[in-house]
């Protein structure tokens, strides 16, 4: 655990408690900082959050702007959530913005969570930086999540909706979008991604209530891969533009977005671009090549990736990245799971069922699901699969079988750890 993670965790409380009136709380007595960002792009949303953010970023930094991002959770570094103008905020800038936070919740004689007091953080720090754009990531939901306390943002966008994190928001993919919608402010215009029939009804309906205008995928503008590279079209125009960086067929919904994103903040076709190419998101559809995981795949001539997908819709979206690649180069295909035990599992392996993968089950540090009950989930959804002591095991067994593809997958936590020991360069 890196210091300011275990620093959080001795001063707050562990738990989630969605809720706005302890965060509003903490940011009147910090001055309101949230109500002094530069302008703020607010992004929510089930799956394909961080991605569409990335390319908002790279997009908008082509142009020249500078921008600051707020996103979660971290994978190596707890710095990672948190840039100021383009650079990640240092230790010691941190660490006094955190003290000025945790000064703030003693004096008021209250508490704050962990999230709560990282997002008061971020919007101090990014409130006393300059900068042409913030981008805001939600934490979870949407309507009661600490980032909410933005009651101006220039824009609002919501990413495609499915069900995760029940035991906050349900099972009810109707009651999911509207804790997403809830994000959607008066004259703020909504830019929102492909969705389920019940999940655009909801976020209609809530748009009408608060009289926010929408732009829809699939209505108002669409994107797809044509030629090797991505179409995008609206109302207005058609750009012929280069593939995204990111890989996956899921990453052309997501840059789509975020197109539409920066035509609304009349960035230039070059910008756009040069942003796809040069957004970089790690463990998303991510190719390890450094440190002992990638020496070992590479020394018995095969792939190695790593993905942070962890519910229903990720192991979907997934699927069908594994099956192009497979239609393109047919490989031994062999799955590193590990999954928190709070997560539809069931539903991960079931969108995965049909790669013919061999998979092995692992542990990681935090609330995993034991390697053998999650083997037991994946052989219910006729899965080989194996539980293993760890990733170094499981990758070992994996390559020992003769697989040519490995890719792990079923946790941001698990992708952390992968990339802390992989020694790639990412965070920078």
């Amino acid at each position: 655990m890196d210091p300011i993670s275990a620093r959080l965790r001795q001063r707050h409380p562990q738990r989630i408690d969605l809720s706005l009136d302890r965060m509003r709380i903490l940011c009147a007595a910090l001055g309101d900082p949230q109500d002094r960002l530069p302008p703020v792009v607010h992004v929510a949303g089930t799956n394909g959050k961080g991605s569409t953010v990335a390319f908002i970023r790279a997009i908008a930094e082509a142009a020249g702007l500078r921008v600051h991002t707020y996103t979660s959770p971290h994978l190596v570094r707890f710095n990672e959530r948190i840039r100021l103008a383009g650079q990640l905020i240092g230790d010691e800038a941190l660490n006094a913005v955190l003290d000025r936070v945790e000064a703030a919740i003693d004096r008021g004689g209250s508490e704050a969570t962990v999230f709560e007091s990282t997002t008061a953080a971020a919007f101090v720090a990014m409130s006393e930086t300059p900068a042409d754009l913030a981008i805001v990531e939600v934490g979870l939901g949407g309507r009661l999540d600490a980032t909410n306390v933005i009651d101006r943002p220039l824009l609002s966008v919501i990413t495609p909706v499915d069900l995760d994190h029940a035991e906050f928001l349900g099972t009810d993919l109707g009651g999911v979008a509207g804790e997403k919608a809830g994000i959607l402010k008066a004259g703020a215009r909504g830019l929102i991604a492909r969705q389920a029939g019940p999940a655009m009804v909801v976020i209609e309906a809530a748009a009408r209530v608060v009289h926010a205008p929408l732009t829809v995928m699939g209505v108002d503008f669409d994107a797809w891969a044509e030629r090797g590279g991505l179409s995008f079209q609206d109302q207005e125009r058609f750009l012929d533009l280069p593939a995204p960086a990111l890989t996956g067929p899921h990453q052309i919904d997501n840059a789509g977005l975020a197109i539409a994103v920066a035509l609304e903040l009349d960035l230039p076709e070059a910008a756009i671009a040069g942003g796809l190419q040069s957004v970089r998101w790690p463990a998303r559809m991510q190719r390890l090549t450094a440190g002992p995981y990638g020496e070992a795949a590479r020394a018995a001539d095969a792939e190695l990736w790593l993905d942070g997908g962890h519910n229903p819709h990720a192991g979907a979206a997934l699927a069908v990245a594994l099956e192009g690649r497979q239609a393109r180069a047919p490989r031994p295909l062999a799955l590193i799971v590990g999954i928190l035990a709070n997560k539809d599992a069931g539903g991960f392996f079931a969108a995965l069922s049909r790669s013919g993968a061999a998979v092995f089950t692992v542990p990681f540090d935090g609330a995993a699901a034991e390697p053998e009950a999650l083997a037991a989930v994946a052989r219910g959804h006729g899965l080989g699969a194996t539980a293993c002591a760890s990733v170094e095991e499981a990758l070992s067994r994996a390559l020992r079988l003769g697989a040519g593809r490995v890719l792990i997958c079923g946790s941001l936590y698990m992708a952390g750890e992968v990339l802390g020991a992989s020694r790639e360069t990412w965070p920078d």
